[in-house]
């Protein structure tokens, strides 16, 4: 069974703009299966997982275009960056013949950054870049796509096609993760994970140089999925892991490029230098989180000690998808100062800073009580938004809503 993804019409959009169209995202998280699902019958599909094609991409790229003409969509672009050249190559001689070149090549692949540095050198300006994460609650429930805002309206809006869950079913969508094989079929879900960390670890990692012994690499991310909605601290993984800190760095940059993990980066300003810097970390699908961490059951992590890490964790990454599958960067940070006072996430939009708490509990009280350091920025300070498990959008006070979480 397909789920529809909010992505597919910002695809099929810049298709009629751009010559190219990236789709990035963690492994099988259904980058392919999009595409394949919204291509024209014309579009011919070929994926450099498949040893011919890959060996004809890296020997004779001029023949590999040759050969599949287009429009083309190329899976797992990454294995063969070098076509990125010769893609260019094509693309500008119909530019320069007056030909219509939108929509020429799709791409996918599960590593952004290193996807990205052969875009940035042969494709700038030619190419239109998405990210794609595993499902979100919204595509799961069938609900209309839109980027999640904080302004009331933007929310009173969501209040209608929001599906009213109480926090046992919270935890089952925490617990079973996003991954689109496990909503769309009955497969266990323990198999799933360990297949998938087994293949993460095999064909993505084991490419890159950075990693030695995939077993300490395996500790590592054993490591970060029990700290998911912490502080970053390379120093305090390096000791638990047992390598470098730089060795940690890297690893961590690895996780954020193929998709893994989110980072969100404390928000900073001139005005002031007694912020914290390090940044906060979180599993983009809350389900290989649990599974790595060895969370039998739904039931045992909503009671156990990482119940609120995790409910924080499905709050910020169920915003971060609602901006990617609107084709936007996540403008998001979060606030923390040398006093300890601290707020979860900050939303911006334009001058409007938009302060918001997450809590697990149904009418939290005092969770407002740091907005107010924000006076201190030139910024247009708006209410404060309290995500919990709320029944509706109701005001605590003046200054800060109660907002139910099933308006994600």
């Amino acid at each position: 069974m397909y789920i529809k993804r909010h992505l597919e019409e910002q695809v099929l959009e810049a298709s009629r703009y751009y010559p190219v169209v990236m789709v990035c995202g963690q492994r099988q998280v259904g980058k392919s299966t999009m595409l394949n699902h919204i291509r024209e019958p014309e579009r011919r599909y070929v994926t450099l997982d498949d040893g011919n094609a890959r060996r004809l991409a890296e020997t004779d790229p001029a023949l590999f275009f040759d050969t599949y003409g287009y429009p083309l969509l190329i899976d797992e672009f990454q294995r063969v960056p070098s076509i990125l050249l010769e893609m260019k190559k094509i693309v500008d001689r119909r530019a320069l013949a007056g030909e219509d070149n939108s929509g020429m090549y799709w791409l996918t692949g599960s590593q952004k950054f290193r996807m990205m540095q052969g875009v940035s050198e042969s494709l700038a300006g030619r190419t239109a870049v998405f990210d794609l994460s595993s499902l979100s609650v919204a595509e799961i429930e069938g609900r209309p796509a839109g980027i999640f805002r904080p302004d009331l309206a933007s929310l009173r809006e969501r209040m209608k096609y929001s599906v009213p869950k109480d926090i046992h079913r919270i935890y089952e969508d925490i617990f079973r993760g996003g991954m689109p094989r496990l909503r769309s079929t009955d497969l266990s879900r323990d198999r799933y994970y360990m297949d998938y960390v087994n293949t993460y670890m095999e064909r993505d990692v084991k490419d890159l140089a950075q990693v030695g012994k995939l077993s300490a690499f395996y500790d590592f991310l054993v490591c970060m999925a029990a700290r998911t909605a912490q502080e970053l601290r390379y120093d305090e993984i390096a000791g638990i892991v047992g390598v470098s800190a730089p060795t940690v760095k890297a690893w961590t940059s690895i996780l954020e490029r193929s998709g893994v993990i989110y980072i969100l980066r404390p928000y900073a300003s001139n005005i002031t230098k007694r912020l914290v810097k390090t940044p906060k970390m979180y599993f983009m699908d809350t389900g290989l989180a649990a599974y790595l961490c060895r969370w039998p059951s739904a039931d045992t992590l909503e009671k156990g000690a990482m119940d609120g890490a995790f409910f924080e964790t499905y709050v910020v990454t169920e915003i971060v998808k609602s901006c990617f599958n609107a084709g936007r960067p996540a403008d998001l940070y979060y606030y923390r100062d040398i006093d300890k006072k601290e707020i979860d996430l900050l939303m911006i939009e334009g001058d409007k800073l938009y302060p918001i708490e997450i809590k697990k509990s149904k009418e939290p009280a005092h969770a407002d009580r740091n907005f107010s350091v924000l006076q201190k920025y030139s910024m247009d300070i708006q209410p404060g938004l309290i995500l919990c498990m709320s029944d509706d959008l109701i005001p605590y006070n003046r200054n800060a809503w109660y907002c139910p979480v099933s308006v994600l």
